[in-house]
């Protein structure tokens, strides 16, 4: 395994595999892996189920499933934004193919994180949710984080992104970085004491968008300075 450089540019953005160690990693049928994917992306909520099942979350089962789902929206989440360094850094392109089934896996869970309040907290009564708001700011902004990731949810089929057009559902989906940057707050306002998790959570967001903006940077710079650069 080399590190791939040129024009004496630090070899940050890509790894190079010898060619027998790369068709040994090559993936062209990644059907039986992102069953893999699903399956395994459907064991928290099996487990959660469990717990409630054998009364084994707390006493306050409401707070105990809310901060479950929150989590993993956010656990997701940055799973699928981490998929595009990974690619990157490794040169394992394939990696992109599972891109989409972790967004969605965030959307689901971020899904049942709202219907969780919705149905428990609020119990459908709709008209309460604004006053709610109002005495606990946080959901406000919990509420603007799913909602940015509706679009995104929408747009994730293959006849979107031809619809849209690569490079306007490739700007659509940035807002992504957005909708992180809300549910992290979302969680911080949430938690008040211990914010360790939060902050976690916060800097391996700050690390992915740190990483996308140098990339971009590093891009462009290479195409003045007739550098070659990995494609994006």
């Amino acid at each position: 395994m080399n590190l791939q450089s040129s024009g004496g540019k630090p070899p940050f953005l890509t790894l190079r595999f010898s060619p027998r160690y790369s068709n040994s990693l090559d993936m062209k049928d990644t059907r039986f892996a992102k069953l893999v994917l699903f399956v395994n992306g459907l064991v928290p909520l099996t487990l959660l189920l469990w717990d409630v099942y054998r009364k084994q979350v707390g006493a306050n089962p409401l707070e105990f499933v809310t901060r479950t789902t929150g989590m993993l929206t956010l656990v997701f989440l940055l799973i699928s934004l981490a998929v595009t360094p990974a690619r990157r850094i490794t040169g394992l392109n394939w990696l992109i193919k599972f891109r989409r089934m972790l967004g969605l896996f965030a959307f689901f869970y971020g899904s049942l994180h709202l219907m969780t309040y919705v149905a428990f907290d609020r119990f459908f009564h709709l008209r309460t949710i604004p006053g709610d708001v109002v005495k606990r700011p946080f959901i406000a902004i919990g509420i603007m984080a799913f909602f940015l990731m509706l679009p995104l949810a929408i747009t994730s089929t293959d006849k979107m992104v031809k619809r849209l057009g690569g490079k306007r559902w490739a700007r659509l989906h940035r807002i992504v970085y957005l909708s992180g940057a809300f549910g992290v707050l979302h969680y911080y306002m949430l938690v008040k004491s211990d914010v360790r998790l939060p902050l976690t959570f916060a800097f391996i967001l700050f690390v992915l968008l740190g990483f996308r903006l140098f990339a971009k940077y590093y891009a462009s710079h290479a195409r003045v300075s007739g550098s070659v650069v990995p494609p994006q």
